[in-house]
C-alpha cells in the first residue's frame, strides 16, 4: 500500500511539474513571421502601425500579452510613443486605449548597441535582434482586433539608421503599414485607426506571445 501511495504521490509531483513547466513556456498568440527577414530602414518621424486580428488568434487565451520588435540596424531606436488600440473585429472606430511600455515607459531609448540587449552584434538581416516589450495584463479575444502603433522620435539622427525587420513571405497573420510625420498614437476612443493597411507585411512586430 505505501508503494502504491509513493508511486502516485510522485507522479502527481511529476505532473505538477509538467504543468508548471508548459504553463511558464512563451506561446505564440498569433502566427508569427517566420523565414528570412529583409531590411527597412529610416524611421524618424514615423508612426508604425501592425494589426493584430482576432481571426488570427490561437487558442487557449492568455491572461497576459507580450509583443516582440525586430531590429536588423542602428545602434539606438528613440521611441516617443507606444500604445495599443482595441476595435471590435472588422471595424475601426476604437474602443480602448492601452499604453505600451518597455523598461517601465511608453518613451523609451532602446540601446540597440548593448550586447544585453542584443546579444549578437553587429545586427543585420542576417542577426536580427528581437526586443521584449514589457508584458501587457491584457486577454486578446477573436471578438476584436488590435493595432500596435509605435512612433519614432523625429528630427532624430538615431531613427535614422535604425531598420526594422520586414519578412521576405507573408505567412503570417500579422499585417502592417506607417505614417509619415505624423504621430498616430494620440487618437482617443471613438475615433479611427488611420488608413492604409492594404495587407502588406508587418513591419518591425515580429510575435505575439504570451510571454
Amino acid at each position: 500500500m505505501k508503494t502504491v501511495c509513493k508511486f502516485a504521490t510522485l507522479m502527481l509531483m511529476m505532473l505538477a511539474f509538467a504543468l508548471h513547466g508548459f504553463a511558464a513556456t512563451p506561446l505564440n498568440l498569433v502566427r508569427g513571421v517566420g523565414g528570412p527577414v529583409a531590411a527597412n530602414t529610416s524611421w524618424s518621424g514615423y508612426s508604425n502601425l501592425a494589426l493584430i486580428p482576432g481571426a488570427g488568434l490561437i487558442p487557449p487565451a492568455s491572461s497576459t500579452t507580450v509583443f516582440y520588435y525586430g531590429f536588423t540596424a542602428g545602434s539606438q531606436a528613440d521611441i516617443t510613443n507606444m500604445v495599443l488600440y482595441t476595435t471590435a473585429r472588422g471595424s475601426s472606430t476604437i474602443t480602448a486605449v492601452t499604453p505600451v511600455k518597455y523598461g517601465g515607459v511608453s518613451n523609451p531609448s532602446i540601446v540597440l548597441s548593448n550586447t544585453s540587449v542584443c546579444p549578437v552584434q553587429p545586427l543585420s538581416t542576417g542577426s536580427p535582434c528581437f526586443v521584449r516589450f514589457d508584458p501587457l495584463t491584457l486577454t486578446l479575444s477573436a471578438l476584436n482586433d488590435y493595432y500596435l502603433v509605435v512612433y519614432f522620435t523625429p528630427s532624430d539622427s538615431n531613427n535614422s539608421s535604425i531598420g526594422a525587420t520586414v519578412p521576405q513571405y507573408l505567412r503570417s497573420s500579422l499585417q502592417g503599414w506607417y505614417i509619415g510625420n505624423v504621430d498616430e498614437t494620440q487618437l482617443t476612443v471613438g475615433q479611427s485607426i488611420p488608413s492604409g493597411n492594404n495587407g502588406n507585411q508587418p513591419y518591425f512586430l515580429m510575435f505575439v506571445m504570451t510571454d
